[in-house]
């Protein structure tokens, strides 16, 4: 039967608040342990991370390799036909205005936007088959939400955008793989740099815990500066790093004396849990930010110049470089997101005008030689093979210039929003070296072998580490949901 027990909390109540008129409240109490941030008992806490050890999964191709998970995200939603699927022998508005050039894998090119990717797909899976179909209108954040959460979402406006961040959301991919597979590290479990997810207004969807609640939340790192500093990496703090604005170390003091009063009251639960630490979030942020394993992890100075240098110095390079100094030092999720608005210019991927220019000299350039150079270090630290990475976008760009899909205008040489088919790398973690997954038709328009759905992808990160996708979880009003309702594509493992 589910543990229940009565709470007396001794001492005076919320003395040590600005609002100490307020005492404890019921809030504070569900707060203390994780699992009651999730409206369960703990029996279904428990549940859900014993399922996935039982899972059918266990034994199968890629099952439990990875340690941690690098999540690229290029939100903007790159053209695949210019990067990493160019076509020959096709029209003049379809076809790349950038030559191609061979890679690694013979009979396999990519565009001359990616010379040194080139040279390190043999180390990557290029999924060139991912294709889903829209509910509704096909912009970003809706997208967004999708391939961060494994849902959609029923709010969708007429543009394709939603309502911010909610309580009420499906919890980042990453959120779920903490709680699941909390890390045994004196370290942040899970860290989102340097900028938020963004389309327009909408700032964080698809970012968040949702309804596990904000213990689950990623710490995010977005240092001061607009998208075009391209040094503001330099500027880097651990005072930059933002715990959750609930959480300061008053709060978290207090909230530890909490639980500890009402662990001396419960020698039952403390000795059903004795192995796990419900609260281990909390007192890890008690002495995080003096621990100095996690001030010399964010210590970028401490790297060879010459290193720095081949990961690019800018926002998206030294991000890269930061997000393997954090795996190194045991953070168990890392997301870096692509460091511009979605719907934006300049190095934004939402190339709907000025593709030729901006993919050629801003984010070509910068992608090419930070993704570049993280592979290449992941492999030869080792890392690679205990960390899955990947790196896409919401969706691909129309194979038609100057064409609307989405109600945006778009220049002759631009390209609109195409979520039918597009582009993901994974690499890392049992992934196959040197493969090509799927295929496009001739103009890249649909998968014409092996089509992937993000949620597919999503599933396969989860099964990656370890977990059953279709585990269960219990949303805010204490309803069962799955982790996301996919499969895991084991095709990619070796």
């Amino acid at each position: 039967a589910p543990f229940k027990a009565m709470f007396r909390i001794p001492g005076v109540p919320g003395k040590d608040l600005c609002d100490s008129k307020l005492g404890v409240s019921r809030r504070d109490i569900m707060r203390i342990g994780g699992a009651s941030m999730l409206g369960l008992t703990l029996n279904n806490m428990f549940r859900a991370q014993t399922a996935s050890a039982a899972s059918a999964s266990v034994g199968r191709p890629g099952w439990g390799k990875a340690k941690h998970v690098l999540m690229i995200y290029l939100q903007g939603g790159p053209s695949h036909l210019d990067l990493w699927d160019p076509k020959e022998n096709v029209p003049d508005n379809v076809r790349s205005q950038f030559g191609t050039i061979p890679t690694k894998i013979p009979g396999v090119h990519f565009t001359e936007i990616l010379p040194k990717l080139a040279k390190v797909n043999d180390k990557f899976t290029t999924i060139r088959s991912m294709s889903y179909t829209p509910n509704g209108l096909f912009n970003h954040t809706a997208a967004i939400y999708q391939i961060m959460t494994g849902y959609t979402t029923d709010k969708v406006s007429p543009s394709g955008q939603l309502e911010p961040p909610s309580p009420k959301d499906f919890p980042n991919f990453g959120s779920n793989i903490i709680r699941l597979k909390p890390t045994d590290e004196p370290m942040l479990p899970f860290v989102m740099m340097p900028r938020p997810l963004q389309e327009s207004n909408v700032v964080g969807k698809g970012g968040t815990a949702g309804f596990l609640g904000k213990a689950y939340d990623p710490y995010t790192l977005y240092p001061d500066g607009d998208d075009m500093d391209m040094g503001k990496m330099d500027n880097i703090r651990i005072d930059d790093l933002q715990l959750r604005p609930d959480l300061f170390s008053l709060r978290l003091n207090r909230r530890a004396k909490l639980r500890e009063a009402i662990s001396g009251q419960m020698p039952a639960l403390e000795a059903a849990v004795k192995n796990m630490s419900l609260d281990s979030y909390y007192d890890q942020a008690l002495n995080l930010i003096a621990s100095g394993r996690a001030r010399d992890a964010f210590a970028l100075e401490r790297e060879p110049t010459q290193l720095r240098d081949r990961y690019g110095r800018n926002t998206f390079g030294q991000s890269c470089l930061l997000a393997r100094r954090l795996l190194e030092a045991g953070t168990r999720v890392v997301e870096v997101v692509w460091p511009k608005v979605a719907n934006s210019d300049n190095h934004s991927w939402d190339h709907h005008v000025g593709l030729s220019k901006r993919m050629k000299d801003q984010s070509g350039p910068m992608l090419d030689q930070g993704l570049s150079a993280l592979f290449d270090d992941l492999d030869s630290s080792g890392l690679l093979d205990e960390t899955i990475v990947v790196a896409l976008g919401e969706f691909g760009r129309s194979p038609e210039k100057g064409v609307s899909t989405s109600g945006n205008n778009n220049s002759a040489d631009g390209r609109d929003h195409w979520p039918y088919c597009y582009t993901a790398v994974v690499g890392g973690a049992g992934i196959k070296r040197g493969y090509v997954h799927g295929k496009s038709d001739a103009t890249g328009s649909a998968p014409v072998e092996n089509p992937v759905h993000p949620t597919e992808l999503l599933a396969t990160i989860y099964h990656a580490v370890g977990i059953d996708p279709e585990t269960i979880v219990y949303n805010h009003l204490n309803q069962p949901r799955e982790l996301v309702k996919a499969h895991a594509v084991t095709e990619l493992f070796s």
